[in-house]
């Protein structure tokens, strides 16, 4: 059936139904008034000659996974700047899924990323192809304790994995980075996209899979389970923090021949997903995911920055893969409303393209949240270095607006409209849960029809409103 005609036809059913009263709870934030519960809502009877703005339907889409973010030892130093008390106030507005955030599916990196202290591996012994100097000590100091700070309140934490570089020596031009600047040490050339930066050589290849699995194996005796991995961050980017280039041959090279195998033997029941692919180049991707030997071992695929462009067309050609915005559009450490706002514009861009979960970056920073190679990027919680108050940004508001209402296992509603702010969702427990925003310099009354019924409500100018319907 054409899905018009039966959205009309579902409609026509609910008209004949008896309408019952709902119950509605409405959360708002605005700059000024954050997290404030309203009651100025009235509800009415569905008319099928009436207009409303927009309709939730009962027509599912894609199931979802959750929210998250990522850690980095720059988000736990800022945790350690605040007494133990407050730390764990912040933690639980983070990962509490009654009070806070209750982020559900958050990453994690292999080694260096961009917010490091500073360049490492987990095994920068050259020539080490055995692997018996990999360690992950660095990370007791600062990834470890954040993810287990975590998982003290949320057990249930989802957890995965992805390398911002392999170790140097595994690497053409011996270095993390692929550019010159901010004083990195690297004297160029500067690699080319799709250019392979990995020694694409048996024994290199071997010993990074073998790489992954001893990473697995060493996080789990620690108590931290990933459930999934993607072989590298940002394939295609070119920049002066760690990083790595591949080509979409030298890709399934290393995930059909080595990294899917050792994987399936070693840890059978962690994912290998496709990503994370800052591309906008399809056939970039297809290359890799439709090869039959690496597909047989790729169980979802992750996305970010140009990626975006190129979700919606893989969702059609994949209607069962799981998809993920794995990192959010890190803004420039402004944390003003005007970022949250584009921030919801991507989450509604992927999440109406078809991903499963979405990706925050950075939980938490202290002041400007400048990374170690000189980037300012905006955050959820900013710790401030010098009198050890923490700010809650609108990025973290809008987040709660998500994360805290929209429960793993939700399922996507369509709508029928043309409301270029809102996402609708049904929750395990059978409660509608509505996000909307008012963009807007000035109030604006809506016509929201759920079910048989119709809300009326006037949105606050600039505002993240979350409506809660059983």
């Amino acid at each position: 059936m054409n899905i018009n005609r039966f959205l009309f036809f579902t409609l026509i059913v609910w008209s004949a139904l008896r309408a019952m009263a709902l119950d509605v709870q409405w959360m708002s934030s605005t700059d000024k008034h954050r997290w404030q519960p309203r009651t100025d809502i009235t509800v009415t009877d569905f008319k099928q000659d009436e207009v409303n703005d927009v309709i939730v339907t009962r027509y599912r889409e894609q199931q979802m996974m959750g929210f998250g973010g990522c850690f980095g030892e720059l988000g736990w130093d800022a945790l350690l700047l605040l007494g133990d008390s407050m730390r764990q106030q912040v933690l639980r507005q983070l990962f509490d899924c009654r009070q806070g955030l209750g982020l559900t599916f958050c990453r994690t990196p292999i080694g260096a990323n961009d917010f490091a202290r500073d360049y490492y591996s987990l095994n920068d012994h050259d020539g080490d192809f055995k692997m018996r100097h990999f360690s992950i000590d660095r990370d007791r100091s600062g990834l470890i304790p954040y993810i287990k700070a975590a998982l003290a309140i949320n057990p249930d934490l989802q957890l995965w994995a992805c390398p911002w570089t392999p170790p140097t020596w595994m690497k053409v031009n011996h270095h993390y980075a692929t550019k010159a600047g901010q004083d990195n040490g690297y004297p160029g050339p500067d690699m080319k996209h799709g250019q392979d930066q990995f020694v694409l050589k048996d024994k290199y290849l071997k010993a990074y899979a073998t790489y992954f699995s001893k990473y697995l194996t060493a996080y789990k005796r620690e108590g931290i389970n990933i459930q999934m991995i993607m072989f590298q961050n940002e394939p295609y980017t070119i920049n002066i923090w760690p990083n790595c280039s591949w080509s979409p041959q030298g890709t399934k090279l290393f995930l059909g021949k080595y990294l899917g195998p050792k994987l399936k033997k070693d840890h059978p029941g962690v994912q290998m997903w496709y990503g994370t692919m800052n591309t906008d180049n399809l056939d970039e991707v297809l290359q890799v995911v439709d090869d039959p030997v690496v597909g047989k071992y790729v169980k979802g695929a992750g996305f970010q920055w140009e990626g975006k462009d190129i979700v919606r067309p893989m969702r059609r050609k994949f209607p069962q893969m799981p998809l993920m915005c794995t990192e959010n559009e890190c803004g420039s450490g402004t944390n003003d409303w005007a970022a949250a706002e584009h921030t919801l514009d991507m989450v509604k861009a992927y999440i109406d393209a078809g991903v499963n979960a979405y990706m925050y970056f950075n939980m938490v920073l202290k002041d400007k949240g400048t990374s170690s190679w000189g980037w300012d990027q905006n955050t959820l919680v900013v710790v401030n270095s010098n009198d050890r108050t923490v700010t809650y940004t609108p990025e973290f508001w809008l987040m709660k607006h998500l994360s805290h209402y929209v429960h793993p296992g939700a399922y996507k509603l369509k709508t029928m409209g043309n409301d270029e702010t809102m996402l609708a969702f049904n929750n395990p427990d059978g409660a509608t849960v509505v996000v909307v925003a008012n963009k807007r310099d000035h109030a604006r009354e809506m016509k929201i029809a759920v079910d048989c019924q119709v809300l009326h409500v006037k949105l606050d100018p600039h505002s993240f409103n979350t409506f809660t319907i059983k």
